[in-house]
């Protein structure tokens, strides 16, 4: 029936009499969802016991292994990289591997390939000139369009590659990788690396012929977990979205001109050969004391001063546990050193390598880091790895294990990274929040912490009620990799948000000491946003029993609570405030009394405490909302003492888009009895 026609048969039931056929009892005010929506990624790890809905890692829980052995080489004259990695997958999982998945993210500089960010330089992207599987050649000129072996569909009679051209790449296998086996893949390849002079690169890039960081530079194999139907994790590498990648080991060999220091992800394992006695002395001394020691000083470049004499010298890298690998290399680096003190653990190296033109920005920088890492170590969990280093160059902010790329400014929340993603390795491709926004987060009690001062959490909560409803923005549920325009906000910004007004409702050290917990049951591991929310609303149960309806608000809407006070009657000694929440989220209801200074004395009220002699904090739990209205009337009795103002969320934790109207009264006027 054509729209036109229904509305005009309704009209003409209602003028004969009749009952509208869409009458219905009247609706609640608002419905409250209180559960934490399941997708299927998650319901299949429920159902394989890989996940539990403690938010604990399942009984059944596995993920990939991959070791690396890598050689590559850099020319700084034409900035060309040729690599050879041999790389050894573990299947632990419980299903065989049909495929594998490679991530080939210096494709992303290729003319040919979608991106969502502009980058410095167009160069040929990455090539790959061999791939070998157990031993067997893999057919390179595979048709982009080719199908693969999945949903039935005949194995083909040797390996064959698909999308080199691209950020992700297919092998085909002819005899699929069994559930608990291994397989070793061998790649050729080489690239450009991008220039940046001028500007900012993207992950990597160079500075003329003297300086080149250089990242998601070798072939490298997507996840393959349990969450997803086909196992692999296949989205492109856009840009702003980071990565996604799986732990295990590397053992680099990086060969470079003489006199070019070179720092990187691991623990250099050669220094005899690579490093002149005097360097090597000087850094015997770097756990003595927490003072910074000049390692390799601006007047000591070349070789045989910065480093071994010679033409060219392989540094060779290695580390456990780690889920990338990234290098810097200049002949200009100065290189700084000091300590960090990890509990349980004791000092380890921290490293600074910077141009001589920077040196005023990178003066403070091993302190910085020193505090990062100890900082964050007490508030999550112990700094895992035996070194750190950062280096200077062309991107300004970026983050690898052991090793970031950034100036003093992104230094704090750089090295926060190796909390969130590099030992809690969450997807940051399909949700940033849960490492980016976590970071964003702990900044800021990282900072207050270097002054010496309370972190402030106050208003940060009430602000997303100035954005919520902006319909360019994403939930953070949705894939972060597709997250539009604001992009920025989804990652960053919203985390934070959410967890002061977490904090508003169990108490910020109650957040803290959960996340520690939930940092503590995924250490190397990959949780899912699911995980993160069950593990915290268990930890957090003696706290708030129901937390369904927050994770379901902040995780899976943009809604905001939109709290006022309507009004304040008195009758008697009792003073009844008309709260009212317009938007979907709801909220504790949170008032703040203010009495006047003298009067009848004060009874304090059940659900209330005093904040200070003249002052006290009224609380109703957010299940008075549970029912469906919008309004609540707070009732007050305090024993008849004046009250001279009444505010709702006086922290300003919840979102709000006009918190002019949580002040009672507004203007002249007092509420209180008399």
């Amino acid at each position: 029936m054509r729209f036109r026609s229904f509305a005009t048969a309704l009209l003409a039931a209602s003028a004969a009499g009749h009952p509208s056929p869409v009458t219905a009892q009247a609706a609640p005010e608002r419905s409250i969802r209180r559960d934490i929506p399941l997708t299927n990624m998650i319901r299949r790890g429920f159902a394989a016991g890989t996940r539990d809905s403690s938010g604990r890692p399942g009984r059944s829980y596995w993920q990939l292994r991959t070791d690396y052995s890598i050689d590559a080489r850099l020319d700084p004259a034409t900035a060309a990289i040729t690599g050879r990695e041999t790389v050894v997958i573990r299947n632990t999982s419980d299903s065989p591997m049909r495929t594998i998945v490679l991530r080939l993210d210096q494709n992303i500089y290729a003319p040919n390939v979608p991106r969502a960010e502009q980058v410095p330089e167009i160069t040929e992207g990455m090539k790959v000139t061999r791939l070998t599987v157990n031993g067997a050649a893999v057919d390179l000129t595979t048709p982009r369009e080719a199908r693969r072996p999945e949903g039935g569909a005949e194995a083909p009679r040797k390996p064959q590659a698909r999308g080199l051209d691209q950020t992700i790449a297919w092998i085909s296998l002819p005899t699929a990788v069994a559930a608990g086996a291994s397989v070793t893949l061998e790649a050729d390849w080489h690239f450009q690396v991008p220039h940046a002079d001028g500007q900012r690169g993207l992950r990597m890039g160079a500075w003329g012929d003297s300086l080149f960081q250089v990242a998601q530079w070798y072939p490298r194999v997507a996840v393959f977990d349990d969450l997803r139907a086909g196992g692999w994790d296949t989205d492109p590498y856009l840009g702003p979205s980071e990565f996604y990648n799986n732990f295990g080991s590397f053992d680099v060999r990086l060969d470079v001109p003489a006199g070019w220091v070179v720092g990187a992800s691991g623990v250099l394992q050669n220094p005899d050969q690579v490093l002149t006695p005097a360097v090597r002395e000087r850094l015997s001394h770097v756990l003595e004391s927490d003072s910074t020691r000049i390692i390799v000083g601006p007047g000591e470049f070349g070789p045989g001063q910065a480093t071994a004499a010679g033409d060219r010298l392989v540094w060779r890298f290695a580390g456990d546990s780690i889920a990338d690998f990234a290098w810097a290399t200049s002949n200009q680096f100065i290189w700084d050193a000091t300590r960090a003190t990890i509990p349980g653990k004791g000092p380890i190296p921290v490293y600074d390598l910077y141009l001589p033109g920077h040196a005023a920005q990178y003066a403070r920088g091993a302190a910085v880091n020193r505090h990062a890492l100890e900082f964050y170590s007490k508030l999550w969990m112990p700094y895992a790895f035996p070194v750190f280093t950062m280096v200077d160059g062309p991107d300004g902010g970026m983050e690898y294990p052991m090793f970031t790329m950034s100036g003093l400014g992104a230094a704090d929340h750089e090295a926060g990274h190796q909390w969130w993603p590099m030992m809690v390795g969450n997807n940051e491709t399909w949700y940033g929040f849960m490492d980016e926004g976590f970071n964003v987060y702990m900044n800021t009690l990282s900072g207050a912490d270097a002054q010496g001062k309370p972190p402030q959490l106050d208003k940060i909560g009430q602000s997303y009620g100035r954005i919520s409803g902006d319909e360019r923005e994403a939930p953070l549920m949705w894939d972060a990799n597709y997250g539009g325009p604001m992009y920025g906000f989804q990652a960053y910004s919203k985390a934070p948000m959410m967890l002061s007004m977490l904090g508003g409702i169990v108490g910020d050290t109650a957040v803290w000491r959960a996340m520690s917990g939930f940092a503590h049951a995924w250490r190397f591991k990959h949780p899912s946003p699911w995980d993160y929310a069950f593990f915290m609303s268990h930890a957090l149960a003696n706290h708030e029993a129901d937390l369904g309806w927050f994770w379901y608000s902040w995780l899976f809407t943009t809604d905001a609570v939109d709290g006022s006070i309507q009004q304040a009657t008195t009758k008697g000694r009792k003073i009844t405030v008309t709260v009212r929440q317009d938007g979907e989220m709801p909220s504790p209801v949170v008032l703040e009394v203010r009495f006047a200074a003298a009067g009848k004395p004060i009874k304090p009220m059940a659900n209330s405490r005093m904040v200070d002699s003249v002052t006290a904090l009224v609380t109703w739990p957010v299940n008075v909302w549970f029912g469906g209205r919008r309004s609540f009337e707070a009732v007050l009795d305090f024993g008849g003492r004046a009250i001279e103002k009444i505010s709702l969320d006086p922290a300003a934790r919840f979102p709000d888009r006009d918190p002019s109207d949580n002040v009672w009264p507004r203007s002249g006027g007092t509420p209180q009895p008399r």
